[in-house]
């Protein structure tokens, strides 16, 4: 009687297969909203990463052109769609906080490189050379910030 329950054959491999596969993409999906979380935790000064990046959003969404706003999504192309987003915010964040460090009127193309080159991670550098490469833009006053 027992055994009529066992599994066997191709039916343990199918339910194995499953198991493996939602056991990953839970931990991969786990992965980033623990990410996420502590990105939300607050710091000393009682504010998280995520506050201070809307912050300097809000305080800078004025100083955004056509153009700008155009070239920040030109330069976030060749990030994945279902990271874009949250690639876009956290750079036009960095970008903003240097605005105000400098008093700027507007955001300019060279606050958005300076932005985001200090917003990105320096495995993404490569990728962010070969596409100012492309749009013809000269990276010598940049080299300083890629190190």
């Amino acid at each position: 009687m027992a055994s009529d329950w066992m599994l066997s054959g191709w039916f343990l491999y199918f339910i194995l297969f499953w198991v493996v596969v939602l056991v990953t993409l839970m931990a991969i999906g786990g992965f980033f909203m623990f990410r996420k979380f502590l990105k939300s935790l607050p710091k000393e000064d009682g504010k998280s990463d995520l506050d201070w990046q809307n912050f300097y959003l809000d305080k800078t969404i004025h100083l955004w052109g056509h153009d700008s706003k155009a070239l920040l999504n030109e330069l976030t192309s060749p990030v994945p769609e279902l990271f874009r987003q949250v690639a876009k915010e956290k750079i036009a964040g960095r970008i903003g906080e240097i605005a105000l460090e400098e008093g700027a009127t507007a955001i300019t193309q060279d606050l958005i490189i300076r932005g985001y080159i200090e917003a990105s991670p320096k495995r993404d550098h490569k990728f962010l050379r070969k596409k100012l490469n492309e749009m013809n833009i000269d990276l010598t006053p940049y080299e300083h910030l890629f190190d």
